[in-house]
């Protein structure tokens, strides 16, 4: 049977991959010499090729917009307010240090322990087998419960959650622009509620010369969906009075904000990488700018990718085709 045959049909209908193996995935990068496995992987490969497909899906469109929102992706959005109203359970605790509270590791133990049930609850039950595995991706992509911290590398598990749950085919082609404005964007919120509950510190961050302390996913769809914006340039957004009026359209926008609300001081100080790329003269100039700074700051960055896993659906493999 065809894959477009079997992909064709409403999600109930889709038959998973005739006999498929699913597998726990596991680290596979341990020491820098392993990164050219890395990107010469199918994983990479799949990965970039759905950044870049979210990416186009995007491009011009408001979060604001009419799209279609299939079930999958209500249920999706259900498990997330499920991990904001165990933030709300889980105050932070009285402690010495201002930074890492501790009572995140109560919640993300609560995460470890319910993952797979969660992930359930989204995917039909003759898949039921892709749960474990996708599960893991999730479990990643909150923080490290160890060190407190929370950085690209988890953003990038939450990217590889919905790009497994694509591979399965419970999300499919006319669900990426939900995929990114209703559950890239409600994640985004839950992170930021995390981030700033528990006091966490940014993975692996370049200080004031990476591009955000914490994420970096939205800038890169964000100035997407601002290409041939009639009257937002690139030089706007570090105008507070554009940035307020126009935040609830665009996700790029939103991480301004929220960079604002966390950072005091000169724009230009604490954000020199944005403020630098506020002069690029056009929105196409700046994504292009950003997906090839993701790669080369994130992607192929040993310390961020160390910690990535690889299944069955995200394979070490070298890329087949």
């Amino acid at each position: 049977m065809a894959e477009s045959e079997r992909r064709a049909g409403t999600s109930e209908e889709v038959t998973p991959p005739l006999q498929h193996n699913f597998m726990i995935p596991k680290k596979e990068i341990n020491m820098v010499s392993d990164m050219a496995k890395w990107k010469r992987s199918q994983a990479y490969a799949d990965y970039m090729g759905f950044i870049l497909t979210l990416n186009e899906g995007v491009r011009g469109k408001k979060l604001t917009c009419e799209y279609k929102v299939s079930e999958p992706i209500e249920k999706l959005v259900a498990l997330l307010n499920t991990l904001d109203r165990w933030i709300d359970e889980t105050p932070p605790v009285d402690q010495p240090s201002r930074f890492g509270n501790k009572a995140f590791r109560t919640w993300y133990a609560k995460l470890d322990q319910e993952a797979e049930k969660l992930v359930a609850t989204v995917i039909p039950k003759h898949l039921a087998d892709a749960a474990p595995e996708v599960a893991v991706y999730l479990k990643e992509s909150v923080g490290n419960s160890t060190r407190i911290d929370y950085g690209t590398g988890h953003e990038a598990a939450f990217a590889a959650f919905l790009c497994c749950l694509c591979k399965i085919g419970v999300l499919r082609v006319d669900d990426q622009m939900a995929i990114v404005f209703k559950v890239f964007n409600r994640y985004l919120e839950v992170m930021r509620k995390l981030q700033k509950t528990y006091r966490m510190e940014p993975a692996g961050s370049q200080g004031v010369w990476g591009l955000d302390d914490f994420q970096f996913l939205p800038f890169i769809w964000g100035s997407s969906q601002l290409i041939d914006h009639p009257n937002l340039e690139p030089r706007h957004f570090v105008d507070e009075k554009v940035v307020n009026e126009n935040h609830k359209d665009f996700m790029f926008l939103e991480c301004i904000l929220f960079i604002t609300e966390m950072k005091t001081g000169p724009f230009a100080e604490h954000s020199n990488q944005l403020w630098n790329i506020s002069a690029v003269p056009s929105w196409s100039k700046v994504n292009q700018g950003l997906i090839r700074m993701y790669k080369a700051e994130c992607l192929e960055k040993f310390p961020v990718i160390q910690h990535f896993k690889f299944g069955s659906l995200l394979p070490i493999q070298p890329v087949t085709s």
